[in-house]
């Protein structure tokens, strides 16, 4: 398999254990832009925000950022003014370390919610962290971020804008707790174009849109929920500050990377073993699709039943049911992939029914709920709920 390079120009990366988890597992990361870089980003709709999620809306009005630091095993949440005064302390140390401002310092924590930061080992850690950093350290950085993920999550794609290279990097991380409202756990991308904060935000927000705000595990939405784009201009093009041919091969290519890091944070689902597509169409408007959609996904009936293999279209028609969004029971068709599970709101029979069973066996599938009601649609991605799922959770904090 090809080795993909991430190194990003004026970007370096770094990856340590700190001693925050107790598996000696790496927990402390830092992505550097060698300038100031212009951001955007996207934070956690939650009404009980992380102290680093606090922080990063406010410094993030600037539309200036250098430095990304990150650390797991503890999510800094509901912490109170020891969490704030904490996240500006490390903030604060890595600044001057770099020797740059540290409101260009961007916090983010992940893990176990209620516990005060290990600040005696991540200062003592900030030392080696720093003088770890280097172009080739893009994987320490992802690691770093990782809690019950199974594999690290990254993408790299590469494009030509008014006629040089540009190259953009994204890692995301999450297992649990997912249900993005306007970002996801945490992901990080970074490039070399040019391009000004303003447009950069529109960007990030049009990709997000069709990515992140695409996917569901368990409809959880996380305190700590951050997602930023760093652009350093370093490619060396002129800035990009409105939408033209070049501003949407970009864009294009945004798209596409947070689209593919998405779906692999839906294969990663904690327990998962499911893959799966829920398409409703045929819905009166898009908020109507959009809702359907997410009932369907977030049924712990429909999922359980997933998970055991079970074509349970019964289940579906229930989630549709109370979904909240104008139906015609006897209108309504299912489909696994192509197979007809549902005609008129009734099953269609032993026969077909097994063959559509059959399509639900596979680790990957796609059903289709045709509502007759208009020409909206709306799809999500989202997974089975298993036992491990149960498990994993029911012994995160410990």
């Amino acid at each position: 398999m090809k080795q993909l390079d991430f190194k990003v120009q004026g970007f370096l990366f770094s990856g340590i254990s700190a001693g925050i988890k107790k598996d000696g597992k790496k927990d402390f990361g830092l992505i550097y832009s060698e300038v100031p870089a212009r951001v955007a980003g996207l934070f956690t709709t939650n009404a009980v925000k992380a102290a680093p999620v606090q922080l990063d809306m406010e410094r993030i009005k600037r539309g200036l950022c250098q430095a990304i630091i990150v650390n797991s095993g503890n999510a800094n949440a509901c912490t109170g003014n020891q969490g704030l005064r904490d996240a500006k302390r490390v903030s604060s140390l890595i600044a001057k370390q770099l020797g740059i401002d540290e409101k260009l310092v961007f916090p983010s924590s992940t893990g176990v919610i209620g516990s005060p930061l290990p600040m005696k080992k991540i200062e003592e850690g900030i030392p080696e962290l720093i003088d770890h950093l280097s172009p080739e350290g893009w994987m320490s950085a992802v690691e770093a971020m990782m809690t019950t993920d199974t594999f690290p999550k990254v993408e790299v794609a590469t494009c030509r804008l008014k006629g040089k290279q540009v190259k953009l990097c994204g890692m995301v991380k999450g297992a649990g707790m997912i249900r993005p409202n306007l970002a996801t756990m945490l992901s990080f991308l970074v490039t070399d174009a040019h391009i000004k904060a303003p447009l950069l935000q529109r960007m990030l927000e049009k990709a997000v849109e069709v990515s992140y705000n695409r996917i569901t595990i368990d409809g959880e939405t996380s305190t700590n929920d951050t997602v930023l784009l760093l652009a350093n201009g370093k490619a060396g093009h002129p800035s990009l500050s409105h939408m033209d041919r070049d501003g949407e091969i970009f864009q294009s290519m945004l798209l596409k990377v947070c689209q593919n890091l998405a779906e692999s944070l839906v294969k990663d689902g904690e327990g998962a073993t499911k893959f799966v597509e829920i398409l409703v169409q045929g819905a009166r408007n898009k908020e109507d699709a959009k809702q359907a959609a997410y009932t369907v996904a977030h049924s712990p009936l429909v999922k359980t039943a997933f998970f055991g293999e079970d074509a349970n279209w019964g289940r579906i028609l229930c989630a549709l049911g109370h979904s909240g969004v104008q139906i015609n029971p006897n209108r309504i068709d299912v489909f696994f992939d192509k197979a007809p599970i549902v005609k008129n709101g009734m099953g269609v029979g032993a026969r077909l029914e097994e063959k559509a069973g059959q399509i639900i066996k596979k680790k990957s599938f796609k059903v289709i709920v045709d509502l007759h009601q208009g020409k909206s649609q709306f799809s999500v991605l989202t997974t089975d709920l298993s036992i491990d799922y149960v498990k994993i959770n029911a012994s995160y904090r410990s």
